[in-house]
């Protein structure tokens, strides 16, 4: 199966990165099969190619940024029963392709970066000395109500006086980051991140 994500840019390094950044977290959160993780760049690339996948049968998962909080209606009762097509095409007028399932779907909610929070001790280790975390939004906070601005200006914010780093990049940070955060704290703390691991263990068992 492949798996489609948002991130890499336009580079074949920034790519290989994204790709083994998302390696490495299925691998730490225990999945054994893994998917072949397909790094497309913008989240209409990823859609895009998502979409083709399914056209021509392939065995395909989608995963992107929600980009924005996910309205209740969406999230509601057990997880594998949440509508993340539905946020698609309210937010972005994506539409669900003819042979995918809301099982296919899965959203970083509300940005990658989202994920980096919830591992303040990796945050921590990443860019000492000089690390601010009381910059971060409150832990007590639900993480994904924090909105995209907050989370990219408190990564910032936390990081601009760090001593041998410069403040965070997406394109220099993001995906040397995802290689050692702990999915067991980010699946802790964002519901999404947590069906996300789950419905793709249940798929490469299969």
């Amino acid at each position: 199966m492949k798996l489609y994500v948002e991130g890499g840019g336009d580079t074949a390094v920034l790519r290989t990165a994204c790709r083994e950044g998302f390696t490495n977290f299925i691998t730490k959160a225990g999945i054994q099969r893994r998917p072949r993780v397909v790094a497309c760049g913008g989240r209409r690339d990823a859609y895009e190619s998502f979409c083709t996948a399914i056209a021509q049968g392939e065995a395909a998962m989608l995963l992107v940024d929600s980009e924005a909080a996910v309205a209740a209606q969406n999230q509601s009762g057990p997880a594998e029963q949440w509508l993340p097509w539905a946020h698609l095409l309210q937010r972005d007028n994506w539409a669900k392709p003819v042979g995918a399932s809301d099982t296919d779907c899965h959203l970083m909610v509300q940005v990658m970066e989202s994920w980096f929070i919830a591992d303040r001790a990796t945050l921590q280790a990443f860019f000492d000395p000089g690390f601010n975390a009381g910059a971060l939004p409150a832990a007590a906070n639900a993480l994904e109500g924090v909105a995209k601005a907050t989370v990219y200006g408190a990564l910032q914010q936390a990081t601009r006086n760090a001593k041998n780093k410069a403040p965070y990049g997406k394109g220099e940070h993001s995906f040397k980051l995802l290689a050692r955060i702990d999915p067991a704290k980010v699946t802790a703390a964002s519901p999404w991140a947590r069906r996300f691991v789950q419905a793709l263990e249940e798929k490469m068992d299969k």
